[in-house]
């Protein structure tokens, strides 16, 4: 009699255990699907910010590679056309030495690599670059017309003409290879003389060919 009471005893002891545990683990369950439910939507928001983040970084870098592209693309842009006078006309010359031309009358001037305070050309990027230029006056039988190209300090090229009388022209051009900040110019070559006016007959001219 005294076992079955006491078996009867643990019998409701172990029943009241088991639905105590089983309400603990219910709420215990839901508590963590509760945590589950955050981390699972704080996972989707950080993927969104992520996604947000990587397209901005994305649109960043692509307009870097699209302004440096513009910034070549006008590098390689150069030609310009220049001729002595701006307005009225000028007898240029002789003088006892080689003496720099400027071309102060700027029809084209693409990338502004030319001058016209200094009559220099200045290469912006490596390439291959033609010049062509033009000399005239008005014959006098004592005086030639003469200007010389120079790259940097060497002498490249002449054009020349010479005239007793009435109007007198001539021209010349050559394709050089120049670095990043070589200089072009032309000299009026001592003892020689130009003239200019509206006809703009005395010009300068260059483009870039193509980049190397």
């Amino acid at each position: 009699m005294k076992i079955s009471v006491s078996f009867t005893l643990w019998l409701l002891l172990v029943s009241v255990s088991a639905n105590e545990s089983s309400e603990c683990q219910h709420t215990y369950l839901q508590d963590i699907y509760a945590a589950l439910r955050e981390m699972t939507a704080s996972l989707v928001q950080l993927k969104a910010d992520m996604r947000f983040l990587q397209a901005q970084e994305q649109a960043a870098q692509l307009k870097t590679e699209v302004d440096k592209l513009k910034q070549q693309q006008l590098v390689q842009q150069v030609a310009f056309s220049a001729s002595l006078v701006v307005a009225g006309e000028s007898n240029i010359g002789p003088f006892r030495s080689d003496t720099p031309l400027i071309y102060k009358h700027v029809t084209t001037n693409i990338g502004n690599a030319y001058n016209p305070n200094t009559g220099v050309f200045t290469a912006p990027v490596r390439g291959a670059y033609n010049f062509e230029w033009w000399v005239g006056a008005f014959g006098d039988g004592s005086h030639a017309s003469a200007a010389v190209l120079v790259k940097n300090s060497e002498k490249i090229s002449l054009a020349y003409e010479r005239q007793n009388q009435h109007f007198g022209t001539g021209s010349s051009g050559v394709t050089l290879l120049l670095e990043v900040g070589d200089v072009v110019f032309l000299r009026l070559v001592a003892n020689s003389l130009v003239y200019d006016n509206a006809n703009h007959h005395n010009t300068f001219s260059g483009f870039l060919l193509f980049t190397m």
